[in-house]
């Protein structure tokens, strides 16, 4: 057994590092958060190669003293905090001291900083050490240059994700801070080039209008609460205008971005029935509390807290939410106004159109519609542990165990390889798996309401004129989607498309994608994109509709393009509304045929059944003969 020693400082400062900083937008995060601290009105940020390369923060603050830049590098050296007592009364966003200790350790660092004397100071740190410092001529405040950021733990690079998924991360904690601090003015640019530039005119909405947009900005609805304990200001979007994902939610505490999900959910609850399904808000909720009744000192990254009187602050949140929508908010339909099923229990006799098979005396089983096909790759990891509901079981890959986890196993361990030549893109259940192909030729016999009556061998079979026809559309527009050329009809007006920077980068980065679904996109300056044509599948095409289509695409942006093109032929169908109409006996014999043809005649693309089989011994247990 190896023997009990003391750690190397250098080691000791690279484990701490680990804790502090995960990635560039780390880095950026705590200089920005120190410059804050020091009375910054004005911080610039720039950036080479996601930060690893370079990385620049400059503020204006009130600098650091000639005889404190090595007491600033050590390792719980701080300013804001003297006593026990401090620990639980914090009102600064740092306090440990190990920001600056925690960058060297892993990086090279340059600072020029300044206290407003004549003479500035110049020091460079490597592995934790100075190895210069001298005087120079500099304005007050502090320059901090970051370079080759874990040159001396290549192992931590493995674990960064691409260079755009990196720089949004930055955009991202950047928009957080300059949304809690509207009065200080935030310039952000990678290598020169400008993502965000705020005013620090001390105005929420315009701060909300550089990160988000204008149009998003001005509908925004002020938001204003007070009890003994809390006070609530900020802004929410309408109902309206919403998100597939929780990431345009920002929890300011006591100016501080946090996380917690009891609060976030609270903001979507205040919302109540306005809300679609799946669908999240733009809302900025500053909350101003005594900090007693907080602690942030739970995780190194100081993101999450623990509240007292959590509950209450709840409570206060939904119903402050509620009162500021009202009773006037008007829905506008788009493609998210689909109610899908999740799961439909079938009391029906079972039918089986095999031939081979004669026997209609077995008991009627239940069937199981499967779940309609989600993508959560899309989605910030961060959302999948941080946001957990105890009330709401999550279903996806990462929690499959359920209570018929052993029978699932069970039956899948049963089943064969699949050739290659059954794979589709639909999933179907076992039972539709031996119906495919055998539709036997319908005579039809009439209509019945929604519902079309047919017979062939003596059986009869029921027909949902409905669901028949959102199949028969959902396959016309997939179709449509995965021709070659998607033929594209140019606008009498171009749509221009204002996007927040991270959904700039995001549709920037799959505008090849764009272009196979037939939406020619441009850039068109700043955080815009403008459309010239579009694609005859898009029947209706106007910005809302756009934009709507252009955010399902991104929330399922890491899924393959098949995929992308079922969830929007799906999106479409259930916007049509389709409703049940007369049909004459050409037209019903027409549906019949195409849906024969169709890609699965037994159930919608919802998961909805479209025929059922009554034999004729069911007919004859029926009426007890």
């Amino acid at each position: 057994m190896t023997k009990i020693h003391k750690l190397s400082s250098e080691l000791t400062n690279q484990i701490a590092a680990g804790e502090v900083i995960e990635r560039p937008a780390s880095v950026i995060k705590e200089l920005c958060e120190n410059a804050l601290d020091a009375g910054s009105t004005r911080i610039k940020i720039d950036f080479i190669d996601a930060g690893l390369k370079q990385i620049v923060v400059q503020d204006n603050g009130s600098g650091i003293a000639a005889d404190e830049i090595d007491l600033a590098f050590m390792r719980h050296a701080t300013s804001k905090i003297n006593t026990n007592h401090d620990l639980f009364n914090i009102a600064t966003l740092g306090f440990r001291g190990e920001a600056l200790a925690s960058i060297a350790a892993v990086a090279k660092v340059d600072i020029v900083t300044n206290t407003g004397d004549v003479n500035g100071i110049h020091a460079i740190f490597e592995d934790s050490n100075k190895v210069k410092q001298e005087a120079i001529a500099s304005p007050q405040g502090t320059k901090i240059v970051v370079k080759d950021l874990f040159y001396n733990t290549p192992a931590r690079l493995k674990y960064l994700k691409s260079e755009r998924t990196e720089i949004m991360k930055i955009v991202d904690i950047v928009n957080r801070l300059a949304l809690g601090y509207p009065q200080v003015s935030f310039e952000l640019t990678n290598q020169q080039k400008q993502l965000l530039k705020t005013t620090g005119h001390d105005d929420l909405r315009q701060t909300a209008a550089n990160i988000y947009g204008i149009k998003v900005a001005e509908k925004m609805l002020a938001i204003y609460a007070q009890s003994p304990d809390f006070k609530i200001a900020g802004l929410i979007s309408r109902a309206d205008d919403t998100r597939s994902t929780r990431n345009f939610i920002t929890l300011l505490l006591n100016t501080r971005y946090v996380k917690n999900y009891r609060l976030v959910q609270a903001i979507v609850d205040g919302y109540g029935t306005r809300l679609l399904k799946g669908r999240y808000p733009f809302a900025i909720v500053k909350i101003d509390l005594d900090p007693l009744l907080v602690d942030v000192n739970v995780h190194p990254t100081k993101q999450e807290v623990r509240l007292s009187k959590e509950s209450e602050l709840a409570r206060l949140i939904v119903r402050t939410i509620d009162q500021a929508l009202g009773a006037t908010e008007h829905e506008i339909a788009s493609f998210d106004d689909a109610n899908e099923s999740k799961q439909t229990k079938l009391d029906q006799l079972e039918f089986n159109l095999n031939e081979a098979v004669v026997d209609t005396s077995r008991i009627p089983v239940e069937f199981s519609i499967p779940n309609d096909l989600t993508d959560d790759s899309s989605k910030v990891k961060e959302d999948d542990t941080t946001f957990v509901s105890l009330k709401h079981p999550r279903q996806d890959e990462h929690y499959l165990v359920t209570t018929t986890w052993d029978a699932n196993v069970q039956a899948q361990t049963a089943l064969s390889p699949f050739s290659a030549s059954s794979l589709s893109s639909e999933v179907t259940t076992s039972s539709e798996q031996i119906l495919v192909n055998k539709l036997p030729q319908l005579q039809c016999l009439g209509q019945m309401h929604e519902y079309l009556l047919a017979t062939a061998d003596n059986d009869l079979y029921i027909v949902d004129q409905v669901a028949a026809d959102n199949r028969l559309a959902f396959d016309k527009l997939l179709l449509q989607m995965q021709a070659e050329n998607n033929y594209e009809q140019t606008l009498l007006d171009n749509i221009i498309l204002d996007f927040s920077m991270i959904d700039f980068l995001k549709v920037q980065d799959k505008l090849a994608d764009f272009k196979k679904l037939g939406l020619n996109l441009e850039e068109f300056g700043g955080r815009s994109f403008v459309l010239q044509e579009y694609p005859l599948w898009l029947e209706n095409c106007d910005q809302i509709q756009i934009k709507a289509v252009i955010d399902l695409i991104l929330a399922h942006i890491n899924a393959p393009l098949d995929k992308i093109r079922i969830e929007l032929a799906k999106k479409i169908v259930a916007t049509k509304h389709i409703r049940r109409k007369s049909l004459n006996s050409l037209e019903m014999v027409e549906m019949l045929t195409s849906l024969s043809n169709s890609s699965n005649p037994y159930h919608d693309p919802f998961g909805k059944i479209i025929i059922a089989k009554i034999s004729e011994n069911d007919l004859r247990k029926l009426f007890q003969k």
